[in-house]
């Protein structure tokens, strides 16, 4: 039983991504990967309940989950739900302990960290949603609170996922994700 200090702790991995550009490539054969070893990973297409309000599964599953991986893709910010996760994620690494892995697929983390690109691009929508009043479920100061969750959360350590392949081991006991930078190892 959990401690009132102690956090109940359903999933191993909570998987945060944006579905167009990374789900199926890099995010189905992670979750294979982790599956496949016994590592219970939150991912909404398997987890989310039918019925179930969106926002209270996602945020739920993030409390109660060990380590938090965020794959930034290019329009990871163009969400406003991974946009309220990453701010989730990163509230409970400070409030609960999460430990937070940040995998930056095919963009520079100083993106992510600093709003360049693609990702100042999707600010400056929200910004002007919320100036012009149509901005629908967030408002300026979730903007800033999302702006600043980025910026702590690409800061931290992680890997660069840029040009890599997928290597299942032949014995079946690891998986290798190699790219020009890293190589992974599950």
């Amino acid at each position: 039983m959990a401690s009132a200090s102690q956090p109940r702790r359903k999933y191993h991995v909570f998987l945060s991504f944006r579905g167009p550009d990374s789900r199926d490539n890099i995010i189905s054969h992670l979750y294979d990967a982790l599956d496949g070893r016994g590592i219970y990973t939150y991912i909404d297409i398997q987890e989310l309940k039918k019925g179930e309000r969106i926002s209270d599964g996602l945020m739920n599953a993030i409390e109660e989950s060990r380590i938090a991986l965020i794959v930034f893709s290019e329009q990871y910010a163009t969400s406003s739900w991974c946009l309220k996760e990453v701010a989730k994620i990163m509230e409970c690494r400070k409030t609960n302990g999460l430990l937070v892995l940040p995998v930056f697929f095919k963009v520079d983390p100083r993106e992510v960290r600093g709003g360049r690109e693609s990702y100042k691009n999707a600010f400056d929508a929200y910004k002007n949603k919320c100036k012009s009043g149509k901005a629908v479920g967030f408002d300026l100061k979730d903007v800033e609170k999302w702006e600043k969750a980025l910026f702590h959360a690409g800061g931290l350590s992680g890997w660069v996922y840029n040009k890599g392949v997928i290597v299942e081991s032949k014995t079946g006991t690891l998986i290798q994700l190699e790219s020009g930078e890293d190589e992974w190892v599950f």
